[in-house]
């Protein structure tokens, strides 16, 4: 189908790139077109690079891709199979194809799928490298970017300053959106928080870890040279008269502190315990006085004899 005279529009049916050996054009977006679509650009004046319009009319799926040579069979175009994939294109579909101008970007934010894009050395140059192969890119796409036997998509999440932007010979700012499968770490307030409860149960496991102090526990010393338990001993023992010495059991008075007091404390109980009532004396002799004496053999007395 032939479109104005200004503009070129056919429709072909699409086939993908390894059909006709090669597979190398996967790394780019460049187009295999039949010899007539050139005969019909030449004619119009398109001008150069030409680039292109695909549509998915049945999916309202719509791209933009360059063309490399013209030497695909009559009513045949071959495309990338990632191209084929986002406009959801089988092989042998109908896709539509119309000349197109784009501006030149200026912007362009792009989003890994895998984080592991990221951890090559240096992405952004792999990139520059990877885009040298395209013609344009087109806000919603997604490309792939071959790099040690491995391929990377890359979803086009925006450009500017339009929807769909040249990026032929041109400086163009180059951003990263955070990877699709990138998960945040988790923040660092929630360890502060845990760890500010943790003290609490570590002050309280000590206590029952430290043992209790005791004092005195060691064996005891004497000045005089004798061992404690025979002091102890003689302390248990009465004294010669049969009674315990009151001096050593009674204890020593308590003494007001802010006080002073001169000389021994023992003192005043020894000086109570001399004093005598003379009353009471006196009634002891003439108790004593009073009380029979003994005597012995004073009972009648008897002979052997007779």
């Amino acid at each position: 189908m032939n479109g104005g005279a200004s503009s070129f529009e056919q429709c072909y049916r699409c086939y993908p790139v390894s059909f006709i050996e090669k597979a190398h054009l996967e790394k780019g977006d460049k187009i295999i077109m039949p010899p007539s679509a050139l005969d019909r650009l030449a004619s119009l004046h398109i001008e150069y690079p030409m680039l292109f319009e695909l549509s998915n009319i049945s999916a309202e799926k719509v791209t933009h891709c360059g063309v490399l040579e013209f030497i695909a069979d009559e009513g045949l175009v071959y495309l990338p199979y990632w191209m084929m994939q986002n406009m959801l294109l089988q092989e042998g579909d109908l896709v539509q194809v119309k000349s197109a101008s784009l501006v030149k970007g200026t912007y362009i934010k792009l989003q890994p799928h895998t984080q592991d894009f990221l951890d090559i050395t240096n992405p952004k140059a792999i990139l520059e490298t990877a885009l040298r192969s395209y013609s344009c890119l087109t806000t919603g796409d997604t490309i792939m970017v071959p790099y040690n036997n491995k391929k990377y998509f890359i979803d086009v999440v925006e450009t500017k300053p339009s929807s769909a932007v040249s990026i032929i010979e041109t400086d163009c700012e180059v951003d990263f959106a955070p990877p699709l499968d990138y998960k945040e770490p988790e923040k660092p307030q929630q360890k502060s928080v845990s760890a500010s409860k943790r003290p609490p149960e570590v002050e309280e496991e000590l206590p029952s870890k430290v043992p209790k102090f005791t004092p005195f526990t060691g064996s005891g010393r004497r000045l005089d040279g004798k061992s404690p338990d025979t002091a102890t001993k003689q302390q248990d023992q009465p004294s010669e008269n049969g009674k315990e010495d009151t001096n050593a059991s009674r204890p020593a008075p308590r003494q007001r502190s802010g006080k002073l007091v001169f000389g021994s404390s023992s003192s005043p109980g020894v000086k109570e315990t001399a004093k005598v009532d003379p009353k009471n004396t006196a009634q002891e002799t003439e108790s004593k006085s009073e009380e029979p004496k003994f005597q012995v053999f004073t009972g009648k007395k008897y002979s052997l004899k007779g």
